[in-house]
């Protein structure tokens, strides 16, 4: 590809490639360029600075998600933003910590956040009720995908081995609750961590209608 060829798009659209491939840590402007066949120093004329380019693709991950429809079932239509979120984010996980840390909102950052915030208020959320429904609906889908990704197991065997370890490490008698979740429960057949997402946004939903109802 020549120069002549380049566009912003173009440019952060390989940024994310090169994250999702090798992390965020490989992301340089010559990692960028050698993925499009370019020197690094032509990357200049459409992005200012390596800066510049995480801030297009925060806003290229914000683009991917749903955004709830404005008028909408607001229970549905955050349902269905935090399940894509939570799908988009798995893909880009280097993306998890970054998403509410630039300080240069893009466009699409702010049309999701205008739609987040639109639906909520045309719902009947007051403007105190709307912050606080963001705030913790984001910090479960944040704080969730965190925990997930860097969790120490993975699937049903490895969960099983790494429980067969510590539970034969511990000390005969000690810790009986730990002890009771880990054998009556996270090693029981179908356990996942995963399925907890569901689970916890669901109470978050039921609180914030409740609140909702009660205002």
């Amino acid at each position: 590809m020549g120069r002549s060829g380049l566009t912003r798009a173009g440019i952060v659209a390989a940024a994310v490639g090169v994250a999702d491939a090798e992390g965020v840590a490989a992301l340089s402007m010559r990692s960028v360029g050698k993925r499009l066949g370019v020197e690094a120093m032509s990357l200049y004329h459409h992005v200012a600075n390596k800066e510049d380019l995480l801030d297009g693709m925060v806003d290229a991950v914000f683009a991917e998600f749903h955004a709830p429809e404005v008028g909408g079932a607001w229970r549905e239509e955050m349902r269905a933003r935090h399940h894509s979120a939570r799908a988009v984010l798995k893909k880009h996980p280097w993306a998890v910590g970054l998403m509410d840390a630039r300080r240069n909102a893009g466009f699409e950052t702010l049309r999701h956040h205008d739609a987040v915030l639109g639906c909520l208020r045309e719902a009947g959320f007051s403007l105190a009720l709307t912050g606080h429904a963001f705030a913790v609906l984001d910090a479960h889908l944040y704080g969730f995908l965190v925990q997930e990704l860097s969790l120490a197991f993975d699937g049903e065997q490895d969960l099983a081995e790494l429980g067969e370890q510590i539970l034969t490490a511990l000390p005969e008698g000690q810790l009986p609750y730990f002890r009771e979740f880990t054998l009556e429960h996270a090693l029981q057949p179908g356990y996942a961590f995963g399925d907890e997402f569901e689970v916890g946004l669901e109470l978050l939903l039921d609180g914030l209608a409740a609140r909702l109802e009660g205002s």
